[in-house]
This record gives structure tokens, C-alpha cells and sequence, in this order.
């Protein structure tokens, strides 16, 4: 038990199996039908992969809400390009993702020369992408939404449903997690963003690029955002302005809830991965109940604070176990 409660994913994974059988007595068998796993899988998805960069950087000590941004400039470059002037959509596909590559680097460049806290300047990036994600929208389109009728392939790779329910979306999260978790726990680039999170100054003088990296984690931030808002584009076959938004404090939430510490310098990809589930059950489970939907903020809210709690629980009986094993 105490090599089990010194993993940082501990707290998630007890989280996680108690709203499951809740949701699961209380919800009955339209839970537990196919219909009600890709209720929740197919937002665990969507919400899964933005928050996988997002918890590398918090475990870096760093923070990124543009991705809120990002994801609906990424569905209007594809739709504009591909759909309003009709080039091919592989070429929009890709300017979506370019998209989210430059606002990466922007971050990630001004984050290293000016010094300014990640969370200024990501916000100050959120609403320049915003601005202009719109008056060029606006300029284009004529409106503030624009729609695209992919082709059989592209829909089929990026925007399909697996048997009418499951978004395909679900597979591509799978294979993010099993990219992320090669690069944060199997190759030497993790030890890095452990470093990184933990004192930039001394892992700067270990001899790690921290800039570089640094530079390279928002990257990898904003190409998830922005394959996340052409998968939206291609599977609901429209894309606005204003969507992505809830993204930004999800993905948060799904990394604080997955045992990633604010402060940076620890965390895991299983637990971000729990703390997704955890999410994405609480946030469509409570549609099977009798409960008042409006109540699934309070208690999105409520896990939150139970879920930090409880990781921070498991992290001091971690430290005691450890020090009494030592004596």
C-alpha cells in the first residue's frame, strides 16, 4: 500500500473507480449500455488529448490557455480553406495544424525572452488568436461560423463513428497516450520535464536545454489543440468561433484531478488519463440520473477540491511510509 500510494496517479484511481459505480447503481443499465460508455468515452477523448500537453507542462511548471483558442482557429482554417474556397482538405487539415504549431512556438519563445508567468502570457495569446480567429472569420465567411462536407476518407480517419457511437477520436487518444507516455516515462526527454518542473535554474546547469524544451512542450501543446479542432470540424462539419472555451479549465482539471502538482514536478500520463475518465464520467454520467443537470458543476467542482485533497493525502502517507521504512 505504500508503493501504491506513492504513485502520483493513486488518489485518481480510487476517484475514479468510486464515480464509475456510482454512476453505474444510480444510472442503471443505459449507463452501462454502449450508448452510455460513448457518451463519456467520446468526450474523454476529445478532452483527453488537450489534456495530455497540458499536463506535461503543468509537471514542467508551466501553463497554457490558449489552447482554448487554438482549437477553434484550427476548425475555421480547415472549414475557410477547405470548405469556403473549396482547395483540398488535406491542405486545410494542414494549415489547421500549423496553426497550432505557430501559436506554440509564440508561446513558448516569449515565455523564455521575456519572463513573464506562462499563464500571462498564454492569455494574452488566447485573446490575439481569439480577435483574430474572428475579424478574420467575419472578414472571409461573412459570419461567425462556416461549414465543411469532408470527403468519405478524411471522415473516415479523423470525424467517422465506430459502429454509429463511438467517435474514431477515441483510438487517436489512444495512441497520444501511448506517444506520451513513450515520451514522458520511457525516453530521456521525461527526466528532462521532471527536471524542468522541478528547478529550471539547476536543470539548466545539468546541462538540459530548458529553452529548447521548453519551446518544444508548448509546440506539442498546440498541434493537440488544433488536431482536436479539426477533428471537431470534420466530425460535426462546422466550425465557430466560440468553441473550444470549456476546454481550457477541463483539460485543467482533468490534470489536477490525474495527480499532476500545480507547483510542477510531478504527475504521470495514467494519471492524467484517470483523472480524464474521472472527468468525462461525472461530466455525462449525471444525464443518466434523476439529478438536476444543472448540478454537474457543483459537482465537477466538488471532485476537484475531494480530488486535490486526496492526492495530497496519499502524498504525505507516501513520505511517512517512506521515512518509517528507512529507520
Amino acid at each position: 500500500m505504500g508503493q501504491f500510494s506513492r504513485r502520483p496517479e493513486a488518489g485518481s484511481l480510487l476517484g475514479l473507480i468510486a464515480v464509475f459505480v456510482f454512476f453505474a447503481l444510480v444510472g442503471g443499465k443505459v449507463f452501462l449500455s454502449p450508448a452510455g460508455y460513448a457518451s463519456w468515452l467520446n468526450v474523454a477523448a476529445e478532452i483527453g488529448i488537450v489534456a495530455l500537453p497540458v499536463g506535461l507542462l503543468m509537471i514542467a511548471g508551466d501553463m497554457d490557455l490558449s489552447i482554448g483558442a487554438v482549437i477553434p482557429a484550427a476548425s475555421l482554417t480547415v472549414a475557410i480553406i477547405s470548405g469556403h474556397y473549396g482547395l483540398p482538405e488535406i491542405v486545410g487539415i494542414s494549415a489547421g495544424l500549423g496553426i497550432g504549431l505557430l501559436v506554440g512556438f509564440f508561446n513558448g519563445y516569449l515565455v523564455n525572452r521575456t519572463g513573464v508567468p506562462s499563464l500571462i502570457v498564454t492569455i494574452g495569446s488566447m485573446f490575439g488568436v481569439m480577435g483574430l480567429t474572428l475579424g478574420l472569420t467575419v472578414l472571409i465567411a461573412g459570419s461567425t461560423g462556416v461549414s465543411l462536407v469532408p470527403g468519405p476518407t478524411i471522415k473516415a480517419i479523423l470525424g467517422d463513428f465506430v459502429g454509429g457511437m463511438f467517435q474514431v477520436t477515441i483510438f487517436w487518444w489512444l495512441l497520444f497516450v501511448a506517444a506520451f507516455f513513450q515520451l514522458l516515462h520511457v525516453s530521456p526527454v521525461g527526466n528532462w520535464i521532471f527536471a524542468l518542473g522541478g528547478d529550471k535554474v539547476s536543470a539548466r546547469n545539468a546541462g538540459i536545454p530548458t529553452e529548447r524544451l521548453t519551446v518544444a512542450l508548448y509546440m506539442l501543446s498546440g498541434f493537440c489543440a488544433a488536431f482536436v479542432g479539426v477533428s471537431q470540424v470534420l466530425v460535426y462539419q462546422s466550425a465557430q468561433v466560440l468553441a473550444g472555451q470549456s476546454f481550457i479549465f477541463n483539460s485543467i482539471m482533468c490534470v489536477v484531478i490525474g495527480g499532476v502538482l500545480l507547483t510542477g514536478g510531478a504527475g504521470s500520463v495514467v494519471g492524467i488519463v484517470l483523472g480524464t475518465l474521472t472527468f468525462a464520467i461525472v461530466n455525462q454520467g449525471i444525464y443518466f440520473t434523476g439529478i438536476d443537470p444543472n448540478l454537474g458543476s457543483v459537482i465537477i467542482g466538488a471532485l476537484l477540491l475531494v480530488a486535490v485533497m486526496m492526492n495530497d493525502k496519499f502524498r504525505l502517507m507516501a513520505m511517512s511510509y517512506a521515512t518509517k521504512k528507512k529507520k
